[in-house]
Formats: structure tokens, sequence, C-alpha cells
């Protein structure tokens, strides 16, 4: 079924399957880069605005990729789960689990930094229902995290909740870079992050190349 939601969730899904946030899918089409930003999906008024044919011929073009693959996109056919920021998985006890690789493409996330979309898969965390509202799950993928975080542990997040100096967080860059790293200072136009890894630089980023911030409060190790 064609709905505001599967198209633009299709949109999401063709810039992941091409290794680009929607900005980047975009700019490889010619398109203002702000063209597919989730806050351009509805109106001030709430109006849901829609993307144009001539945009979605744009980015098909782009990527090389058929109108019947697009269509496809639009179909939730992988068997994984669809998250609405605010609500619980259906199976009890789960939350949504998402790969770090993943967790950089555009589609799964709200600009709050809370889960949303399509392509999540869930895993078992046992905390209170109010404690999970919200939270998910990261698996690390690689050995950039080492010796704190190895390949396959999984990360739990709660974004929107305080973050302190010291704390252990997840970051989200505008440029869809996605890092673990710990908190060294925080003003209100910069942030400076230690790297959990010696071999990788400390990063400081303006607080408006940020995505979102989200700490991390649990770790399966």
């Amino acid at each position: 079924m064609l709905s505001h939601d599967s198209i633009w969730s299709a949109i999401d899904k063709l810039a992941e399957r091409n290794q680009l946030t929607p900005s980047g899918l975009a700019r490889r089409a010619g398109l203002d880069p702000t063209s597919f930003n989730k806050s351009k999906r509805v109106a001030a008024d709430g109006r849901m605005r829609w993307p144009s044919t001539e945009s979605i011929a744009k980015v098909l073009e782009a990527t090389g990729a058929s109108i019947d693959q697009f269509m496809s996109y639009m179909q939730p056919n992988d068997g994984r789960v669809s998250v609405v920021q605010g609500a619980l998985p259906a199976t009890p006890g789960a939350i949504p689990l998402i790969g770090f690789a993943q967790a950089g493409a555009g589609g799964f996330f709200d600009d709050g930094g809370f889960p949303a979309g399509q392509g999540w898969d869930l895993v078992e965390f046992p905390a209170s229902p109010d404690r999970k509202a919200g939270v998910y799950a990261l698996e690390i993928q690689g050995d950039s995290m080492l010796p704190l975080y190895r390949d396959g542990d999984v990360l739990i997040v709660e974004p929107g909740a305080q973050v302190r100096r010291g704390d252990r967080v997840v970051v989200k860059t505008r440029e869809g870079e996605v890092m673990a790293k710990v908190l060294a200072r925080q003003t209100a136009k910069s942030i400076e992050l230690l790297s959990l890894n010696p071999e990788h630089p400390n990063r400081s980023f303006d607080m408006g190349d940020l995505e979102w911030i989200a700490r991390i409060i649990w770790a399966s190790q």
C-alpha cells in the first residue's frame, strides 16, 4: 500500500543500501541536502509532505535503482520490526536492536535519537517496563572500541537521558558517523569526546554538527 510512511521509508532504505544518509542521497541526486530531512516530511500545520516524482526519479537515476526495487523497499518483507517512538516492542522483555554500521544510515532514528522506522531486530533486556521505554540496543561491530567493548558486545542506550562529564555515550553526527566515546566536556556550542580505544583519536565537534547524543546505561560483556 502506498502511504506517506512507506514512501519515506523507501527513500531511507534506498539511502541505507547505498551507505548514505538521506541528506547524502539528496546531494548525490543534485537536490537540496535538506530535501529528505525528517523535519521536512510534515509541515508546521501538521500536513504530510510527500517527495515529488521528480525527486524520486533523480534519486533512482543517481543510485541506479529501478522503480521495482524502490517499490519493494516500501514493503517490510524482511521480518524485522517496525518501531514507533515511545512504544515498547510487542515481545515482552525485548527492546529494539541494531548494529553500529546500520545505525549510521538514515531511517532508523527520529530527530531526537529515538528508534524509528523499520529494520530493527529485538534483544532481551531484563529491566522494568518504565526503564525499557525508549531505550534500544546497539551491537558493536569491529575492534575500534577495544579494549572496553569487543565485537559482538551489546550496548543499551537511553536517548534523552541527561549526560554528564565522564559518562559513556553514543553520538551520531549529521554526516552519519556513529561512535561510542566518553564525554569529556560539553558546552552550549561544542563537545569534547575521549576515545575508548587509545589507538583512535579523541574527537571534538560543534554541537550543530551532531544529530544526537545518548547515554550508555548498560553493556553485555
